[in-house]
């Protein structure tokens, strides 16, 4: 006889969600902040619905402020609200589901993931000015400005920084997926579409994030978006 694992039979209570989960982001092809939150309930494993509001339309403004006043995506519903914010959202799934790890276990790892989270989540503006997000593009800039080059300079540093203090093995930014991967990842994907020129470890990052299985799910979903 052919006995079920016991997770099959009973699977982990954070994994069994008594609350319904619905995240709606921006398109697929242009909103980075919408790809962090999206990652990170992946990284879960919990079930969610999901809504498009289409960006850089008419409507696109007042459909967002149907469902919160900052008239901005990500949002998540819950049972406990509306969650603004990729940041605030990843806060909230980990607090919800502390068992799916989202940050490091070890304690001045964690610290740094929040850091480099952090610094991401309300920096780079020169990054995020000259190399907009696009998963269609796949051409470098004639010349890339000073300031978007300088905050370059800083992710590869911060990105070395991330692994100085992994306790864990593995090809991510502290070992093992976490939530600071769910956030670096739209940088790669700046870094790639721009073909810009790395160091061979941050390189390597760019790539492992390519390989990434829910991010390449997003990806082809955003290659393949027709606005309605």
């Amino acid at each position: 006889m052919y006995l079920l694992p016991p997770e099959v039979i009973d699977p982990p209570s954070w994994r069994v969600p008594n609350m319904s989960l619905h995240l709606i982001i921006g398109d697929k092809r242009f909103s980075s902040w919408s790809l962090r939150p999206a990652l990170a309930l992946d990284m879960i494993g919990v079930p969610y619905t999901e809504q498009v509001i289409w960006l850089n339309q008419p409507d696109s403004r007042q459909r967002a402020l149907e469902h919160s006043p900052t008239g901005k995506v990500p949002l998540l519903k819950t049972e406990h609200g509306t969650i603004a914010d990729s940041l605030a959202i990843i806060e909230y799934l980990a607090e919800r589901f502390p068992e799916a790890g989202l940050w490091p276990q070890d304690i001045a790892a964690r610290a740094q993931a929040r850091s480099a989270c952090a610094q991401m989540h309300s920096g780079f503006m020169g990054l995020r000015t000259h190399m907009g997000f696009d998963l269609r593009r796949d051409a470098a800039l004639d010349v890339i400005p000073a300031d978007a080059q300088a905050d370059i300079d800083r992710i590869v540093a911060l990105w070395a920084e991330c692994r100085a203090a992994a306790v864990e093995s593995g090809p991510y930014l502290f070992g093992k997926l976490s939530a600071a991967d769910a956030f670096f990842a739209p940088v790669a994907v700046r870094l790639r579409t721009y073909r810009v020129a790395l160091p061979a470890e941050a390189q390597a990052y760019v790539e492992t994030i390519y390989q990434w299985p829910a991010f390449q799910r997003w990806q082809k979903a955003g290659l393949e978006e027709v606005v309605r």
